[in-house]
């Protein structure tokens, strides 16, 4: 655990703003071999999808992207920045999401992770996510291109 988190301060969830995209393009780029571009997120914000931080004493600690739309939730990105990872704090951001998911109307939530990406899988599993498909070369990866695995999960 952080020694911060022993302070008895913890991070807390807020929406995302413009200024905030600095430091989660930052984040982005130290967990992600193929990061998101600050495009990607400036676009996501534009276009009013549900964009969230986690923050820490004013500074970006994890963000996500959730587009909802015709009782659908489609998680776009999930990040924890390295030292603040394997703390519960992607488990307690993934359920808050579905409970924004619900709030807004989506009963269901759909998502791709690289099949790679054991403990997101592991948490997604978890929490009650199921594996519905197979996107074949979905992803850049350093060989090419890697699957996506389809996750789902009703609300």
């Amino acid at each position: 655990m952080n020694a911060q988190l022993k302070n008895y301060q913890r991070p807390i969830l807020r929406p995302m703003r413009s200024e905030d995209l600095a430091a989660v393009l930052s984040i982005e780029q130290k967990i992600y071999p193929f990061p998101w571009t600050i495009g990607n997120f400036n676009d996501s914000l534009s276009a009013g999808y549900s964009c969230w931080i986690y923050d820490f004493c004013d500074q970006p600690i994890g963000y996500a992207i959730l587009m909802i739309a015709a009782g659908e939730a489609h998680l776009l990105n999930l990040g924890i920045a390295h030292d603040w990872q394997s703390q519960g704090l992607g488990r307690s951001f993934l359920r808050h999401l579905i409970g924004v998911a619900r709030q807004d109307g989506a009963d269901m939530m759909f998502l791709e992770v690289r099949p790679s990406n054991k403990k997101a899988i592991a948490l997604y599993l978890s929490e009650g996510f199921n594996e519905i498909g197979l996107r074949r070369k979905y992803y850049p990866a350093a060989n090419g291109r890697e699957d996506a695995i389809v996750m789902g999960s009703s609300l």
